[in-house]
């Protein structure tokens, strides 16, 4: 789910593989406790730094974007978000009002869609006027009913319609 997941996956392959290269050149098993808790040293420094990372990856005005992004009704709406759940769950207020093809907002779900136009999560209209949405993100959509499991990831080329 983020971009630092495949290039932990990369160094932990790579740590594993020049670990064995180790071990099979020196044949020597007590270098090998040494070489794991520098490898696990090392991993424990990683992890949450990417974890850290990952929870400065999302922002309130990345989740306003991704609404006009996900849905064409939406577009000129002008949103702003507020944290709930941090990279899960958003408040947003619309400055405008939505297009006025639903004659009731009221429990409407839409898709959003992140700037790499790929289906990241989805809001819930919380009043009929459109204008006050909760957004989850990522599996929490899924659970809130929004999307589907299939839709999420899915790539967005431009706001649905309809």
């Amino acid at each position: 789910m983020t971009d630092l997941t495949p290039t932990l996956a990369k160094l932990g392959d790579a740590l594993e593989q020049a670990m064995a290269e180790d071990v099979r050149r020196r044949r020597r098993p007590w270098h090998m406790p040494r070489k794991v808790a520098i490898a696990v040293a090392a991993i424990a420094v990683i992890v949450p730094s990417a974890a850290i990372a990952t929870r400065a990856l999302v922002t309130t005005d990345q989740v306003a974007a991704s609404l006009p992004q996900g849905t064409l009704s939406l577009a000129g709406t002008e949103p702003t978000c507020t944290v709930v759940d941090q990279d899960v769950e958003y408040h947003c207020v619309l400055a405008h009002a939505p297009a006025p093809e639903v004659s009731n907002w009221l429990g409407t779900v839409e898709p959003t869609v992140d700037a790499s136009k790929h289906v990241n999560g989805g809001c819930r209209s919380l009043a009929s006027d459109g204008k006050t949405w909760e957004c989850y993100l990522g599996q929490a959509a899924i659970d809130q009913k929004i999307i589907g499991a299939g839709f999420l990831g899915q790539y967005a080329p431009g706001p649905g319609v309809g």
